[in-house]
């Protein structure tokens, strides 16, 4: 549930509109050099569950041209955990791991219209992946062509278009290492009476499915060949405040079931039931669940959960989670 600057001081005075330097928002270059302090934004969130507080601090530099964002977590005894540092950019991102001494670099950037280009390197594990990605006529289609490094048999193939994509990749067959085999990998969606029917192919595996919704019931069947696991998803929203949802898997007989009730987008009670892991549990939720924190009453989020295990009731545990953001 874990998820700007004051008055600029010029070096110079600031270009005005007759010499034509006020024109450009930030005052052109000479905006990358005003030296106001970037407004941090905190964030930390608690989860009794795990007794860990997870924390944010993050900033943007350069007049918004890069962000620079540190994590890490505490835990009970108040120890730091899991330190990382990001820095982000239009074209270029690092993720830098403090614990393992390792970063992850990533490269994006269009060489000519149409055509682009994405790379990806881990610098303690000395591997990576280039990829490039080209439109065919119009950018509902493309191509990409992707490699790893050190580079391993044929780059892996991916054809875009409306209706889904078809992946070609070289692998080891698993019988014998030395004899690499061809591996299809496929999504095609299409609209079937008033739905959405899509099939996925992947390790020759297929799953179909189809999802018809209108404005008060949702209807989602699917199966998966050659195992015939067959599963459907069923949801019925009695008032725009009200929602239920069911999902059974014919193949184990396990259900599970939600009750939803909103008011407004700040409150949120959920109810349901688990039958696979035979729990019931009820939560509350103050602020929206799915939105962040900065939007949330005091910039901030809770949320009480109770479970109730159906075999050993005495074991219940009332359980919450506090997310809270601070503007500096």
């Amino acid at each position: 549930m874990v998820d700007q600057n004051p008055q600029a001081i010029y070096l110079s005075p600031p270009p005005s509109a007759a010499d034509g330097g006020g024109a450009s928002k930030g005052g052109g270059f000479l905006g990358l050099f005003q030296m106001g302090r970037p407004k941090l934004r905190v964030t930390s969130e608690f989860d009794s569950e795990s007794s860990v507080f997870f924390n944010r601090i993050s900033c943007k530099l350069l007049d918004n041209l890069a962000k620079l964002k540190l994590t890490f977590q505490n835990d009970s005894k108040g120890e730091v955990l899991e330190p990382q540092v990001f820095l982000t950019s239009k074209f270029l991102s690092v993720q830098y791991d403090v614990e393992e001494s390792d970063a992850l670099l990533k490269a994006s950037f269009e060489i000519v219209p149409g055509l682009q280009f994405r790379a990806a390197h881990e610098v303690k594990a000395r591997q990576g992946e280039v990829a490039m990605v080209a439109d065919l006529g119009s950018p509902a289609y493309k191509l990409e062509l992707a490699s790893a490094l050190p580079a391993v048999g044929m780059p892996r193939a991916t054809l875009k278009f409306p209706l889904g994509e078809v992946s070609l990749e070289e692998k080891e067959e698993e019988e014998e290492e030395q004899k690499r085999g061809l591996s299809v990998n496929a999504i095609v969606k299409s609209h079937v009476l008033d739905g959405v029917c899509t099939a996925r192919y992947s390790e020759e595996n297929v799953e179909l499915r189809y999802a018809y919704k209108d404005e008060q019931m949702t209807l989602v069947p699917s199966i998966s060949l050659p195992s015939n696991a067959l599963s459907c998803a069923f949801k019925r929203r009695f008032s725009p405040s009200d929602k239920l949802s069911y999902l059974y898997n014919f193949d184990t007989n396990n259900w599970s079931a939600v009750y939803k009730h909103t008011v407004g987008k700040e409150y949120k009670f959920k109810a349901g039931y688990d039958a696979e892991v035979r729990l019931g549990w009820a939560s509350l939720w103050v602020g929206d669940e799915d939105g962040k924190a900065k939007t949330a009453p005091f910039k901030m989020k809770v949320q009480l959960m109770l479970q109730v295990p159906q075999d050993d009731i005495k074991s219940s545990a009332l359980m919450f989670r506090v997310k809270k953001r601070w503007d500096i």
